[in-house]
């Protein structure tokens, strides 16, 4: 098959990607360049490539991290099992590509004294009169951040009228296009319902900003901004961090992961599986206290 035949499978599969398996723009957008990459390796022979074509184009792998590496791999082995599924090969090359198993870095997160610091330089904020409608804005983001665990793009393009003052959620289409159902705590609705009556009336955005909404590069400022305040350093307060620091301190306070999985919108467990290394101590203390066997002798006592 020539190289244009590489390069049209490539975007069918990438439009199956899309339409049937509802992968992300940006997770398309590493995908396509992956296997344009690693046609080019391959002398516009990727459709054809055999077991000893890949093993050559893991080798020259070497150099990347492994989690780059992992996700190329990904890519390849999708793209094999689809062409295989489509009838293009007979085969199923992608076992001979490397599995680097990339290792998941632990979260970054904050602690409960961490959080409450953040919470009362806003307090002392809003506490000024008249209070500054920045103050009010800054409010409502941080309770949405914290209380919801929303993404910082889930939370620049929230409608005006999204959050109601008498509807404890939220219906987000997050990641992926993939509708979910966020709870809104009763101090958020608050805190947004305070911003919002700022809010010009004819802004289609909750958080408007220049042409369109709040930029995340704006909102990743006004984040550091805070944390420089209320003595954090900048660099441990983001969108991404509260986020953990939301899922982080529910699985703390015994909620269940597949309900903290629907909260936060992955499409896997694996991915929400990551927080459990955080509560790993009051899980022995669970199983010390609640197992039957607890009130049972020990064994030759």
């Amino acid at each position: 098959m020539t190289g244009s035949g590489d390069l049209a499978l490539i975007d069918r599969f990438l439009e199956m990607m899309a339409a049937q398996a509802g992968a992300a723009p940006n997770t398309i957008a590493a995908y396509r360049s992956d296997l344009r990459l690693a046609s080019d390796f391959l002398g516009r022979r990727l459709v054809d490539a055999t077991a000893a074509d890949l093993a050559r184009l893991g080798d020259s792998w070497s150099g990347l991290t492994r989690s780059t590496a992992a996700r190329k791999a990904a890519a390849l082995r999708r793209f094999y099992a689809f062409l295989a599924e489509e009838g293009h090969r007979q085969d199923d090359p992608g076992s001979a590509l490397p599995r680097p198993g990339a290792i998941r870095a632990l979260p970054k997160t904050l602690d409960h004294a961490d959080v409450d610091r953040l919470f009362a330089t806003i307090s002392v904020r809003l506490a000024r009169d008249p209070v500054d409608r920045q103050d009010l804005r800054l409010s409502a983001l941080v309770e949405l951040l914290y209380g919801s665990g929303l993404r910082a793009s889930e939370l620049v393009s929230i409608p005006r009228n999204a959050v109601s003052p008498d509807r404890p959620f939220l219906i987000l289409r997050g990641k992926g296009g993939r509708e979910r159902m966020v709870p809104i705590s009763d101090r958020a609705r608050a805190a947004v319902a305070l911003w919002r009556s700022v809010v010009p009336a004819e802004s289609a955005w909750l958080f408007p900003g220049g042409k369109r909404h709040l930029s995340r590069i704006r909102l990743y400022q006004l984040l550091k901004d805070l944390a420089a305040e209320a003595g954090i350093p900048p660099d441990r307060v983001s969108p991404h961090i509260l986020r953990h620091a939301f899922a982080t301190h529910l699985l703390e306070g015994g909620a269940d992961l597949r309900a903290l999985q629907l909260m936060l919108g992955h499409a896997d467990i694996a991915t929400t599986e990551i927080y459990t290394h955080v509560d790993s101590a009051r899980l022995v203390a669970l199983v010390n206290a609640r197992h039957p066997l607890v009130d049972l002798p020990a064994r030759g006592a």
